[in-house]
């Protein structure tokens, strides 16, 4: 049963829900882990109101004076242990806590120092300089939400709420297969009829890309009775099996024979170029995604319907890629019926950012997407590109490549 792209991954989307248990991890070691839980905020950060400047810290009541007296100083994590009457200044670095009875700091740049007097000009307003405390988070506040992949600027934040450890997924099992009697590994000779094999080791980078543990199976043989015995044992020990290459209907093609004898196919084709001839199901109750062969088929193929599934999972919150409306430096027709995804390079032309595709298209060409930037997507109701429109642009860095 062929389905529409959307109906192919409303299924994945249906089968696939959170199956990685919880562990906790030190902080530094969280780096493209999935959170666990919902964070809330201990403190509010900053905890208290500081300097943004350095600068000169004084009563805007007593603004019209111009001319204060210098009695201390502040710094980050060094404050003025009194408090300013009027007519007085104190020196405050950036981070400083403003002194009692500040309420406004005027930028160092801005003043005129003579001995111990500053000369503050007149157009500084009320409050100017002052970072509040909870300007950034507030204490209570959900600081980031399940399910979110946890990087850099992730990893930051919790630091700067004191976090020590924190609940995350365990990494996802993925059994990773390639299938065909004519790959051989890089490094083997090649004989008459062979190629070398390309998918697993580009599956294997993009799961672990993922966060994912990916495991290599190696290649299924073109037999049936193995294929089962491969499957089964994979689904023993996995959380999720990936395969490529097998799953059409040639007379060498028994994947599909073995993932229904083992356990169900949800779908046996997307209308979708390149590759449509891809499944998903289940091998055991362990959720399937059997990939083109084609290089180029199986890498669309993968980000655009088994990464949502896998990272769901996972756990993660699988939200679409991010499309930005680009102007098409081509006119193209397209069959209407399927989802088609091209292959793209953008150039910037008069203030427009402007996709035209790759000019090599074929399934097989895996340098295009070394050469591409990302992908037009065209709906299936879309029947002709004309030069000059806007269409959807999906960069791959947008699908973490």
């Amino acid at each position: 049963m062929i389905v529409a792209f959307a109906e192919a991954l409303r299924l994945i989307e249906t089968r696939c829900r959170p199956v990685a248990d919880e562990e906790l991890v030190a902080l530094q070691d969280a780096d493209g882990r999935i959170l666990a839980a919902d964070v809330v905020a201990p403190i509010s950060v900053p905890p208290a109101d500081n300097s943004a400047v350095d600068g000169y810290a004084f009563r805007h009541a007593d603004l019209a004076r111009g001319t204060f007296l210098m009695i201390g100083a502040a710094a980050a994590g060094r404050p003025f242990p009194g408090a300013i009457g009027e007519g007085q200044a104190v020196r405050i670095l950036t981070g400083g806590l403003p002194p009692a009875g500040c309420d406004a700091i005027v930028m160092q740049e801005d003043v005129t120092i003579a001995g111990d007097r500053v000369t503050i000009p007149r157009d500084v307003r009320p409050h100017a300089n002052i970072r509040r405390a909870g300007e950034d988070i507030r204490a209570g506040s959900v600081l980031l939400v399940a399910g979110r992949g946890l990087g850099p600027p992730e990893i930051g934040v919790l630091a700067s709420v004191g976090a020590v450890a924190i609940a995350v997924r365990r990494p996802l099992r993925v059994a990773v297969f390639s299938s065909g009697d004519e790959l051989v590994q890089p490094g083997e000779t090649l004989w008459p009829g062979a190629v070398y094999d390309a998918n697993r080791p580009m599956l294997l980078t993009m799961l672990r890309r993922l966060g994912m543990t990916a495991s290599d199976r190696g290649v299924l043989p073109d037999g049936a009775a193995a294929i089962r015995v491969a499957l089964a044992d994979a689904a023993r020990g996995h959380d999720a099996i990936v395969s490529s290459a097998g799953v059409s209907v040639g007379d060498e093609d028994h994947i599909r024979a073995a993932v229904l004898t083992l356990g169900s196919l949800d779908f046996e084709g997307v209308a979708i170029k390149p590759g449509s001839p891809m499944t998903a199901g289940h091998v055991a109750g362990v959720p399937f995604f059997g990939l083109p062969g084609n290089p180029v088929a199986m890498m669309v193929n993968f980000l655009m319907l088994a990464r949502p599934g896998l990272l769901s999972l996972a756990g993660a919150r699988s939200e679409p890629p991010k499309r930005i409306p680009v102007t098409a430096g081509f006119s193209a027709p397209s069959r209407t019926g399927r989802r088609e995804y091209l292959r793209a390079t953008l150039r910037a032309e008069d203030e427009k950012l402007v996709a035209v595709p790759c000019s090599r298209g074929g399934s097989g060409i895996l340098t295009s997407m070394i050469a591409c930037d990302g992908l037009i997507e065209l709906e299936e109701a879309v029947a002709e590109v004309a030069e000059g429109a806007t269409v959807p642009f999906i960069p791959l860095a947008a699908l973490g490549l």
